[in-house]
């Protein structure tokens, strides 16, 4: 069957959208035109397995992706598959096994390379290097050093061949990994700025290999018109920053959003599944992202005549998304376009994987009479009855006074019924310890002064659990910790997860202090073992009073 009939397409060729080429070599013929489709996915986060309405997973993308190298190679064309990072964490069954299944499945499904994300760096080391081992395809990033030898710790590019195009490929990775990584696995890296990283690698490659195309498959955030905040530089920034024409493409990730413009500089917020896109294009670069989790497969033909790369068209491919439509007064999920089907020899492979995880994560350990809120707009902006649930947990299983928990930490919400205990690895999938530092008022207030004013829509914004106090701008005041005023001579106990504890997120590290002390107690374990001895659980008992006032 033919892929035409499942999307929607944007068509460029008319209104004339050129690119200038890179340096040229001797493979490709002179007045004959290539074709080359770039597809690309981000932000993975271990979706190897559809949900429950069917959507994406990793069986259903390998078709679709085997649909378009047939299409493409019967037209004479090649293709190049790119992800721009973050394949761990976010779903229990894949991160209780390393995310084997998912870089094993990538391989089958013949991706060519990736970028480093930050969250390939939330294990050990030793456990990224099991990962490419796994992968038949170049882990790149151009900007990440060794602190101690001063060298590059990954391969900065790789180049392909593809029917006389020689294609350049660069990884990039964002600077924010470096506040937001694990200190305890990341303190030899050295996180250089991407801009700089790629001049030098661009420059190069135009010396040595001369390739004819050069693409960036970076994990930097978008960022619309450039603005991004206390966010480090994105791609469009990366795309100002370099000289015209030095760079064709850059294939993101990290701000797990459609890269779809409704005019120059203005992304289109209402894009639906299914609709025309039109990607970013700044400094003579197409920038696009494929939101999150395999949802789309992004699409990028492109024609190369005479030295010009050329985009003819573009499209973000849903992968088995649905949308509620009306039916007989009842409302009812369908799917957008056609169903993919699912190759068989993927969904073989990753059954025994999703089994074994099923096996070990859905047993019930307790029950709730409402949404445990949780959701990355939500909590990321207020405090919220989880967020105030886990801060509690924590506080009482290390008898503490009060408790912090970065809303970075909280990766997912907690519906209302029975609770799993995937459904806890969900919300916590990082393995942090519980921490606990003892600290004079004086200091806790220095302390607070830091973390309690944290910008919004961060994973640094803290949420708090048995304290109020009132916010300002760069300090707090009315501290009270269980409902009394703090006194500056007094000591404070207080719990904090390892990462924030090790300087992660931009707290203040409190490792070195006399009174630290990491539990070892892990936080998805702590949050299950309360919600085990508090079940049933009542969300009135853990809504936000208003003790925390922003002014």
């Amino acid at each position: 069957m033919r892929l035409r009939p499942f999307i929607k397409t944007i068509t460029l060729t008319a209104i004339g959208l050129v690119v200038a080429g890179c340096a040229t070599d001797d493979n490709w013929k002179p007045d004959q035109t290539y074709h080359l489709t770039i597809l690309h996915t981000n932000d993975h986060h271990g979706r190897f397995w559809e949900n429950r309405d069917g959507e994406y997973g990793m069986a259903a993308r390998k078709t679709l992706i085997d649909r378009i190298r047939k299409e493409v190679a019967a037209k004479g064309g090649s293709v190049l598959l790119l992800s721009g990072g973050d394949i761990n964490t976010g779903v229990p069954e894949s991160d209780l096994q390393d995310a084997e299944p998912d870089f094993k499945g990538m391989s089958k499904i013949g991706y060519d390379a990736m970028a480093l994300g930050n969250h390939e760096f939330d294990n050990s080391l030793d456990v990224l290097r099991k990962q490419a081992t796994w992968a038949n395809f170049p882990l790149l990033s151009s900007n990440i050093y060794s602190k101690t030898t001063g060298k590059r710790l990954f391969q900065p590019y790789k180049i392909f061949n593809k029917k006389g195009l020689k294609i350049a490929v660069i990884g990039l990775t964002t600077e924010d990994t470096a506040k937001i990584g694990n200190p305890e696995y990341i303190s030899d890296l050295d996180f250089r700025d991407p801009k700089v990283e790629a001049r030098k690698v661009i420059e190069d490659l135009k010396q040595i290999e001369k390739p004819d195309i050069i693409i960036a498959a970076t994990h930097m955030g978008h960022y619309q018109n450039g603005k991004y905040g206390v966010n480090a530089p994105g791609d469009v920034t990366l795309a100002r920053s370099l000289p015209k024409g030095s760079l064709d493409m850059i294939v993101g990730g990290h701000s797990q959003e459609p890269v779809c413009m409704e005019g120059e500089n203005k992304v289109n917020a209402h894009y639906k599944p299914g609709e025309a896109c039109l990607p970013d294009r700044q400094n003579g670069i197409w920038i696009v992202q494929a939101h999150e989790w395999g949802k789309y497969v992004g699409r990028a033909d492109y024609t190369f005549k005479n030295g010009e790369f050329n985009l003819v068209k573009y499209e973000l491919i849903p992968v088995n998304l649905v949308k509620k439509i009306e039916v007989d007064g009842k409302k009812k999920k369908v799917f957008i376009n056609e169903e993919i089907p699912k190759d068989p020899e993927m969904l073989a492979f990753l059954t025994p994987y999703q089994e074994k995880g099923q096996k070990q994560l859905n047993v019930k350990i307790g029950h709730t009479d409402g949404k445990l809120e949780g959701d990355r707009d939500v909590v990321r902006f207020n405090q919220t009855n989880l967020g105030y649930l886990i801060a509690k947990a924590q506080m009482e299983k290390a008898n503490a006074d009060f408790g912090i928990m970065n809303s970075g930490g909280v990766r997912d919400s907690i519906p209302a019924g029975d609770i799993t205990y995937k459904d806890v690895l969900k919300v916590q999938p990082f393995a942090n310890t519980i921490t606990v530092v003892e600290m004079k008022g004086s200091d806790l207030l220095k302390y607070l002064n830091v973390v309690a004013t944290k910008p919004v829509d961060t994973g640094a914004y803290a949420q708090f659990a048995n304290i109020s106090m009132r916010i300002g701008k760069n300090k707090v005041s009315r501290v009270r910790i269980g409902g009394k005023p703090l006194v500056l001579n007094k000591t404070y106990r207080f719990t904090v997860p390892s990462f924030n504890a090790a300087g992660g997120d931009g707290y203040p590290k409190v490792t070195d202090n006399a009174g630290y002390v990491n539990t070892g107690f892990v936080d998805a374990e702590v949050l299950k073992d309360y919600i085990e001895k508090h079940s049933p659980m009542r969300i009135s008992d853990y809504e936000p009073k208003g003790d925390i006032i922003y002014k």
